[in-house]
């Protein structure tokens, strides 16, 4: 055994020299779906688009992280890095202003106004209160991404995850699978959207069973970085007493708790190939030296929690994407993470009274 583990060993030292780059430049990235606090994930990608020796292998996603991935991989396609910035940055700001049709988009409501679209959401169905299935995102992703041609240049690899309603299991769509119907059932929240029937399957929101698919992201991936980009709040000080907070608290909760199960299968993996065993091919190699990075939104913006990721006002989506940039700019230059102490507050029209009014609605 010990000849194997010499060679393996050479072999593992001739892929990852002393010294290498770092931040890596040859990059895998796990979105976290998390609706509107999908802006802030826009934020990170502009910053490193803006890397010139960066370069990204595959692009995981679920919900809001699906909608992202595949943007910038549509960008990339049609026009490079600086297409794929236009492309983000003109999505989101289309979808704050489509807000008002979306059923149920918070967009600055008053208080009491969002307190009854909570309320109304948990007891009509969206079969009853928008029975022809409109949906303004299917437009927008209609118009501003040729699936057809992403899947035939397949720019960067993609893997967007939905769920299975029929049995609650995660469905990985490929390259070769990505369609408009695929990236809307990753982001189809069942309280406000149809599911989506695809190859005679329905499915809902990819966040409850892969959010994002980390697992199937490290065998797509020929590095053994893996940047993820946490969205949804984990942590909430305060027990949430009224049932706005609860439910919105209740969300956050069960889109965190598959994030932590495909991390802890992946960390199982890499550990199994931690043994001599795992020098023997390239695939082990690559699990022995996997690194999962992290950016988590809630490290750097303050009272995130709080915030109500239905939110859709311009004010909030580009105060989220300032701060994915200035998170993403530490990271790339190495800076320490932040805490929750120094979490800068999330700006909001009209101080604190307006984020309490953002964050009144629930998901």
């Amino acid at each position: 055994m010990q000849i194997f583990e010499q060679i393996g060993r050479h072999f593992e030292a001739a892929a990852n020299p002393a010294g290498a780059a770092r931040p890596p430049r040859h990059l895998s990235l796990g979105l976290q779906g998390g609706g509107s606090f999908g802006a802030f994930t826009w934020g990170v990608l502009d910053r490193l688009l803006q890397e010139p020796q960066l370069t990204f292998d595959t692009l995981s996603g679920a919900s809001a992280g699906a909608i992202n991935a595949v943007l910038l991989a549509a960008g990339l396609a049609e026009g490079g890095r600086e297409g794929a910035r236009e492309k983000l940055d003109r999505f989101w700001r289309r979808l704050s202003q489509a807000a008002s049709f979306v059923p149920f988009a918070n967009h600055g409501a008053p208080v009491a106004a969002s307190r009854t679209l909570s309320f109304w959401t948990r007891f009509v169905s969206p079969y009853q209160y928008n029975p022809f299935d409109l949906n303004p995102l299917r437009i927008l992703l209609d118009e501003e991404v040729d699936f057809e041609r992403l899947r035939k240049e397949r720019p960067v690899g993609l893997l967007v995850a939905a769920t299975r309603v029929s049995d609650g299991r995660a469905r990985i769509f490929n390259n070769d699978e990505i369609t408009v119907d695929a990236v809307i059932a990753s982001a189809s929240l069942p309280l406000l959207h149809h599911a989506v029937t695809i190859d005679d399957e329905a499915y809902w929101d990819g966040g409850y069973s892969a959010n994002p698919p980390l697992y199937e992201l490290v065998v797509e991936s020929e590095t053994s970085d893996v940047l993820i980009v946490q969205i949804t709040p984990m942590q909430r000080a305060a027990t949430p007493t009224t049932s706005q907070e609860i439910i919105r608290r209740l969300d956050q909760m069960a889109f965190n708790a598959s994030l932590l199960t495909e991390t802890e299968r992946v960390m199982q993996h890499a550990e199994l190939h931690r043994g001599p065993i795992g020098l023997l091919s390239p695939n082990g190699r690559k699990w022995r030296r996997l690194t999962l990075h992290r950016i988590v939104a809630e490290e750097e913006i303050e009272r995130l929690s709080e915030a109500s990721a239905s939110n859709l006002a311009w004010s909030f989506l580009s105060d989220l994407h300032t701060h994915g940039r200035s998170a993403a700019e530490a990271w790339l230059r190495g800076k320490p993470v932040a805490s929750a102490a120094s979490a800068k507050p999330l700006r909001a029209r009209g101080g604190d009274d307006a984020l309490v009014a953002a964050s009144a609605g629930s998901r």
